[in-house]
């Protein structure tokens, strides 16, 4: 059965997208929860509609991304940690702190937005992406100095 996607389906695809699924599917799961509607000729007018907008709004998140991208990489982000005397430090610099000083910094980022192997344990400077959007991660610089 042919149907048209109204909303965004992780296996299937985006909004306005005409798909071949399984009659039981479709009638069953996609078509119930307002995820789907039977492919007609009205349909594939309202499927290009849904696919346009979904374009633009994609686009516009995007933009949006690199807009704060480019502040997140103009300005550094300062932390201050205890640290020996060797450069250690007495714990560790996560993702959540992190998030929070970009966040004092005037851009708002989840803590699970930040990309960090592991946490960072010497003072110094480290380079830490950002996931703002599927095509945008930025690298931000983020020092580390002693208390």
């Amino acid at each position: 059965m042919k149907v048209i996607l109204q909303r965004e389906v992780d296996t299937l695809g985006a909004p306005g997208d005409v798909v071949e699924v399984k009659d039981g599917y479709a009638r069953n799961f996609l078509i119930p929860r307002g995820m789907a509607m039977a492919a007609t000729k009205g349909g594939m007018r309202h499927a290009d509609r849904l696919s346009k907008n979904h374009k633009d709004r994609v686009e516009k998140a995007r933009r949006e991304a690199e807009a704060v991208a480019t502040k997140l990489v103009a300005t550094p982000v300062r932390i201050t940690a205890r640290a020996g005397e060797d450069g250690r430090l007495f714990g560790s610099v996560t993702a959540a702190d992190i998030a929070v000083q970009v966040s004092k910094a005037g851009t708002p980022v989840d803590r699970k937005d930040v990309r960090l192997d592991e946490p960072i344990r010497s003072i110094g400077t480290h380079e830490v992406h950002v996931h703002l959007h599927p095509e945008v991660n930025p690298a931000v610089t983020v020092e580390i100095v002693p208390e």
